[in-house]
């Protein structure tokens, strides 16, 4: 007489599938409420296209271009940054300001002119600082060099 088992079956069972669900749906609430209050604009997202527009606009005057200025103005709904400015082709660079503004000793709208050494004209640093929800502050330095955070005398 031989003895048959009967066949296992694997796979999950229902408890199991019951508690991935239920775990999928705790994570996926607590992930919602972590992004849903914030905006998708940040200062600091701000301040890293102000340091790449600055950048740019170096490495043009280092290169001899016409495009060695950075224009930076702020308009009711969004920042512009422009990137040789009253050249042929100048580059802009524009982000919505939602509840942000922007500070700079001298006002709004401000010019930069980098020398042949990638240096601004002005021979000053210069300090920027974003405040919304959050404050950033940026500093181009006398020398060239950009950087977040004040600016050291």
């Amino acid at each position: 007489m031989t003895k048959m088992n009967a066949p296992r079956s694997s796979g999950f069972t229902l408890v199991e599938l019951v508690m991935v669900i239920i775990l999928i749906g705790v994570l996926a609430a607590l992930g919602v409420g972590l992004f849903a209050g914030r905006s998708a604009f940040s200062p600091l997202l701000a301040t890293q296209q102000l340091a790449s527009a600055t950048l740019l606009a170096q490495q043009a005057a280092l290169a001899g271009n016409a495009a060695d200025t950075l224009t930076i103005e702020q308009g009711s709904n969004s920042f512009r940054f422009t990137v040789g400015s009253g050249t042929p082709d100048p580059r802009v660079f524009e982000l919505p300001r939602e509840g942000t503004s922007l500070s700079v000793a001298g006002g709004l709208p401000l010019t930069i002119r980098f020398n042949g050494n990638g240096t601004p004209d002005s021979g000053a640093n210069l300090s920027l600082t974003f405040s919304g929800d959050s404050t950033f502050e940026t500093c181009l330095s006398s020398l060239g060099a950009v950087y977040r955070g004040s600016c050291q005398p």
